[in-house]
């Protein structure tokens, strides 16, 4: 039960440090381009000839 004392507040450490990674990569707009990724996988950016 003593390691508790430890766990708890390292828990809570580790959540609070994720949560302000996430604000972090809300303020520097990281997400700001949800459709790009699916429309970028449908266009073809290669040569489609096979390498020989």
């Amino acid at each position: 039960m003593e390691v508790l004392v430890f766990l708890i507040p390292a828990s809570i450490f580790l959540g609070l440090l994720g949560l302000a990674g996430f604000f972090w990569m809300l303020r520097n707009k990281q997400f700001d381009d949800p459709d790009g990724d699916a429309h970028r996988i449908l266009s073809s950016d290669y040569d489609d000839k096979p390498k020989e």
